[in-house]
């Protein structure tokens, strides 16, 4: 038989199958424990990881389970059962101890002489989303200090995140933002 080589499509219909069956596997690993599923999406959504000791951390730093426990109101031993079950799992192992946060600039840009540009897109699967919204940044000679994306399977309203090195953004910029065909409503 005939094999042709991997080309460039492939791979991106392979990364995207791969992403779509992690969080159906994610969904179904825990669909038996609404409690644990809460725990799993919590440490997602805030980027927290696991250690090798089953130990929730942020960046190596640990965090107690009873924090973590009262922040999502559930017993800390839901969440030590948890994380107990993650590393068990080959796939969700790797990704927990890999898992890393990052900074938001957002709450301090105002202080930093930093704006901050909020998009809420009609369809976050769209592609081009980004990419849109920084070229009209880059068309008005604008620099991006932090660009994120809340995941679409997480959040129930994604949005794009752009935080730009001027206290003050062109009213131009908006209108072109808010004139994208992807853009459901922009907050500044």
């Amino acid at each position: 038989m005939l094999r042709r080589p991997l080309i460039a499509f492939d791979a991106y219909i392979c990364a995207r199958f791969q992403r779509f069956r992690m969080w159906a596997d994610i969904s179904r690993e825990f669909a038996d424990s609404p409690s644990q599923s809460r725990v799993v999406r919590f440490l997602l959504e805030n980027g927290f990881g696991i250690n090798e000791e089953g130990r929730i951390v942020c960046n190596g730093i640990e965090i107690p389970a009873t924090h973590i426990g009262r922040a999502i109101e559930t017993d800390r031993r839901v969440v030590d059962a948890t994380a107990r079950r993650i590393l068990e799992n080959r796939e969700l192992r790797e990704v927990f101890l890999r898992m890393r946060a990052a900074p938001d600039l957002s709450l301090v840009a105002e202080a930093l002489g930093l704006s901050v540009i909020t998009l809420y897109p009609k369809d976050a699967h769209q592609k081009g989303i980004v990419g849109a919204a920084v070229q009209v940044l880059v068309d008005h000679d604008l620099s991006i200090r932090q660009i994120f994306v809340t995941d679409p399977y997480l959040a129930e309203e994604p949005k794009l995140v752009m935080i730009v090195d001027e206290p003050r953004v062109p009213a131009s910029v908006y209108e072109r933002l808010r004139a994208l065909p992807q853009v459901k409503q922009l907050v500044i």
